[in-house]
């Protein structure tokens, strides 16, 4: 059956601040295709009436429009109210890593919301109460997407990641990490970790080729202790695209809980968005959200 109304949830301040410029574009897209949209603008401080705007739409499905930080909220929000609504994103942030790895095309997107073609796919849940769809991280690095100045990313976009991440190559230092995984524990000096959800992050496509969405695990990736030159080289193979699948300086592990902690105090980051400090318990909730794709 045809979705007949959506709710699309527009962040004004992601990517380059263009989005509302597209906006005749996208409602244009929808009743094209006898979708009625119903918009949500989200703000920066109080977003405490989403529930009743959604209930008050009669919304079929929700539409993030914004970056990775856009679809994270919307997905909490949703999870944390039990809205039984499927989701879908509309990439338009400084970096679309989920929808990178889902290969949206925008195009033909409006066609798959409008078929009302979904998949169920798993979600994290950090500290059993903060939910993630694509990487929750720590270490060096992780820090930088909030310490841009957004005016640097809207001009920039992911470059300014880049070339804020240069500027910290003489302050890496690893960090004890102990890690219990499905009840088996690890230990390992890092520089940072990464738990994945899909195998794009931070504007990389294809970090890792083991990664799935659906498969009730998520993979842990944590950048040893290594050598300046090894470290370099490292980073020349992730820029270039290629997986670090088997990598000599890099830890994985896949499991569908993980315990982290550190004697070092490092604060985390869930796709994008500041997160807790660690120690950090990590569930996989298994096909936990339909997802338009």
């Amino acid at each position: 059956m045809m979705l007949k109304k959506i709710l699309l949830v527009y962040n004004p301040v992601s990517g380059h601040a263009a989005f509302k410029n597209r906006l005749d574009t996208v409602i244009e897209n929808f009743q094209r295709r006898g979708i009625f949209l119903s918009i949500y603008r989200t703000c920066a401080d109080d977003n405490s009436d989403f529930v009743e705007c959604v209930k008050l739409s009669g919304a079929e499905g929700i539409i993030a429009a914004g970056g990775d930080g856009t679809l994270h909220a919307v997905i909490n929000w949703t999870m944390k109210n039990s809205l039984d609504l499927p989701v879908g994103i509309l990439g338009s942030g400084t970096s679309n890593d989920f929808a990178t790895h889902l290969q949206i095309d925008a195009e033909n997107y409006f066609d798959v919301i409008a078929a009302s073609r979904t998949r169920p796919i798993d979600l994290g849940f950090v500290n059993g109460k903060e939910y993630f769809v694509n990487v929750a991280s720590a270490g060096v690095l992780t820090n930088i997407a909030h310490e841009v100045d957004v005016r640097l990313k809207n001009f920039l976009g992911k470059s300014a990641y880049y070339l804020r991440g240069l500027g910290e190559l003489t302050n890496f230092k690893t960090v004890p990490l102990e890690i219990t995984a499905d009840g088996k524990n690890f230990s390992v000096d890092a520089f940072l970790f990464l738990v994945l959800n899909s195998s794009s992050v931070a504007g990389l496509k294809k970090i890792s080729s083991a990664v799935q969405i659906d498969d009730g695990k998520l993979d842990l990736l944590a950048l040893k202790k290594c050598s300046p030159r090894n470290l370099v080289a490292l980073a020349k193979k992730i820029l270039a695209g290629e997986s670090v699948d088997g990598d000599e300086n890099i830890f994985s592990l896949q499991a569908r809980t993980f315990t982290i902690k550190s004697s070092a105090v490092l604060k985390s980051d869930f796709d994008g968005e500041a997160g807790d400090f660690l120690p950090l318990t990590i569930e996989t909730i298994h096909r936990a959200i339909k997802f338009f794709c």
